[in-house]
């Protein structure tokens, strides 16, 4: 199945591949897995528009027909209701992590309610982690907060321990996001992210820390990201992304204003630009 998402699928055709009939194998994957042939092949399917929104520049109509949608409002409502939002808001969302790894060389996109109160997972593959809190591995009160891989497969596979609220009390001012982080077995990237979005969701303000990349074993350390927020600015998200395998601890988290003499940390994602238009006949 996973070998090809992109084509047709019957129970008999996967059924005969595993050498069951449909109904033995229907009932062995549904005791094994807790769902149907028809629910996995959804689920999984909506991991590859995922991936598809982030990492291509399909429109949303062509990966709602290559992942077997009737229609884009049919997709559209199968992907907000699995993960929380709808595919443009979500490419708009997370697309910015995975053109600043990819610069660098480098979501099932679900948004769940968690535990740990005024923190959801989201990111590409947030399945495949789990967020909680720890009352062993502390900085300092009694608990922080984790964000660890379960079952990382794939390249750029990355989940994010988040939250978003207004903007309205921070317009014009210079916040910075900080906090301690602590590492175990982080292979690829972690770091604090933060962005600042106006209402039509256009990114205004953005800072992953991709050019500062946490890796490894680290003990308790201190980082910040600075941002402006602008006047017409809608939206602020933050929290801590961590991709591929290991495990991030955060805690003492901070958010408050600073003053101009404290360096901002935006990141400037720079898009391809052609020097003029082309091919404007359609002759070529």
């Amino acid at each position: 199945m996973e070998e090809q998402l992109h084509e047709p699928l019957t129970l008999e055709q996967i059924a005969a591949q595993a050498g069951f009939s449909p109904f033995h194998f229907h009932r062995l994957f549904r005791r094994e897995t807790g769902l149907s042939i028809a629910e996995y092949l959804r689920s999984r399917r909506l991991c590859l528009a995922s991936r598809m929104l982030l990492y291509s520049e399909e429109p949303i109509i062509g990966i709602s027909l290559q992942c077997h949608f009737e229609s884009q409002e049919a997709f559209t409502r199968a992907f907000k209701k699995m993960y929380g939002m709808p595919p443009g808001r979500y490419r708009k969302m997370f697309s910015l992590h995975a053109q600043a790894h990819a610069a660098q060389g480098g979501e099932r996109n679900m948004i769940e309610e968690s535990m740990v109160k005024g923190w959801v997972l989201s990111g590409s593959h947030p399945h495949q982690y789990e967020i909680g809190l720890d009352r062993h591995n502390v900085h300092q009160g009694n608990a922080s907060g984790y964000l660890k891989a379960v079952t990382p497969e794939g390249p750029n596979v990355f989940a994010t321990m988040m939250q978003q609220f207004k903007a309205d009390r921070y317009l014009k001012r210079r916040m910075r996001f900080s906090g301690f982080v602590r590492t175990e077995g982080v292979t690829e990237f972690c770091g604090l992210w933060m962005r600042v979005d106006n209402q039509a969701e256009d990114v205004l303000r953005f800072d992953n820390m991709n050019n500062r990349r946490i890796v490894g074993d680290t003990y308790w350390n201190h980082y910040a990201i600075v941002l402006d927020v602008p006047d017409n600015a809608a939206t602020i998200s933050l929290g801590v992304l961590l991709m591929g395998p290991g495990q991030v601890w955060v805690d003492s988290f901070r958010f408050d204003e600073v003053d101009e003499s404290v360096p901002t940390t935006n990141l400037e994602v720079v898009y391809e630009l052609r020097d003029e238009p082309s091919n404007l006949t359609f002759e070529e």
